[in-house]
């Protein structure tokens, strides 16, 4: 099903297909053909998203570059994917990670009851992710942002990718917890008070409260992630004070990652720092705040990058 500049220009104006955004790219459906979906995914610039085939029942999953250029990212291999080339998912066996430097629009083809299955999640997961928006000030792109660089390195960690998709939305919905506070605390310029601090921490458990209970079944395994990204590897974190071994990875990649984004976005009680000014901030906390492998980690992670903060 291949496509023109004008068909995927005419795809994107019909407001009645649905539409996801998720923050690294916009998801448009097309419609279906003996069981298979398609879908158009308009990859945003200098974003990453990543594919794990992992039915075993011959499930269909290919994505075909119909605009611009695609780095592609297996194991230790790297390849270019050019305009016209597909990738089957079903050949490979672990993660793959896929960048786009200037953007690209990527034709999906994907058994229909899967497509359907996910996509109906997703668009739910996608609400509850712009309530937080709503609310906290961050668009969720700033989740969006806390996802890619976690898996980025989880992956730099060399770890099991079996658990990679539970990292995945731990970092996406950490801070769900927030839905419970009030805006006025959440939005409060100067100090809190330790009675407003005691509201803004519990986010964290309610947080975790609200992923053990909620809807979607396999968003529900991520819930310490969510209760633990507050915490520090000296133990003087939130909310129980655990410290060192007692502390999952997942949360100590997250507590890196939201808390460097976080420094260098503007909010509403300081200004933005520069990406060196945030740097150091990481590398003074390291082994007190965060643990030290993962400080050296990410650091490497943003040396490979150039430093660039996507």
């Amino acid at each position: 099903m291949p496509l023109t500049r004008q068909q995927i220009k005419d795809i994107k104006e019909r407001s009645s297909l649905d539409r996801l955004d998720r923050g690294n790219a916009v998801y448009t459906y097309i419609g279906k053909s003996d069981e298979i979906a398609y879908v158009l995914h308009s990859q945003r610039p200098d974003r990453s998203f990543w594919i794990r085939y992992e039915d075993e029942k011959e499930v269909i999953e290919k994505y075909t570059v119909v605009l611009g250029a695609v780095k592609v990212e297996h194991k230790n291999q790297k390849f270019t994917l050019q305009a016209g080339e597909t990738l089957d998912a079903s050949q490979y066996d672990e993660l793959i990670t896929i960048y786009s430097e200037s953007g690209a629009e990527i034709l999906v083809e994907t058994t229909e009851s899967v497509f359907e299955s996910r996509f109906s999640d997703i668009e739910m997961i996608q609400k509850e992710a712009e309530e937080i928006e709503k609310i906290d000030g961050y668009t969720y792109q700033h989740c969006s942002r806390i996802k890619e660089y976690s898996i980025e390195l989880w992956k730099k960690l060399d770890q099991p990718i079996d658990r990679a998709t539970m990292l995945i939305w731990g970092a996406y919905f950490h801070d769900i917890g927030k839905l419970s506070v009030p805006l006025d605390i959440l939005n409060k310029a100067g100090k809190l008070t330790p009675g407003e601090w005691e509201l803004m921490k519990a986010h964290t458990t309610n947080g975790a409260d609200m992923m053990c209970n909620h809807e979607i079944a396999w968003l529900r395994e991520a819930a310490f992630i969510v209760e633990q990204h507050h915490e520090r590897y000296d133990g003087k974190g939130y909310p129980f004070g655990l410290k060192e071994e007692e502390l999952s990875l997942e949360a100590y990649i997250i507590a890196v990652v939201d808390s460097f984004d976080a420094m260098t976005t503007n909010r509403p009680y300081r200004d933005a720092l520069t990406v060196d000014q945030a740097i150091e901030e990481i590398i003074k906390g390291r082994g007190s705040q965060f643990h030290p492998q993962v400080v050296d980690a990410f650091l490497q992670l943003l040396h490979d990058q150039q430093f660039k903060w996507r």
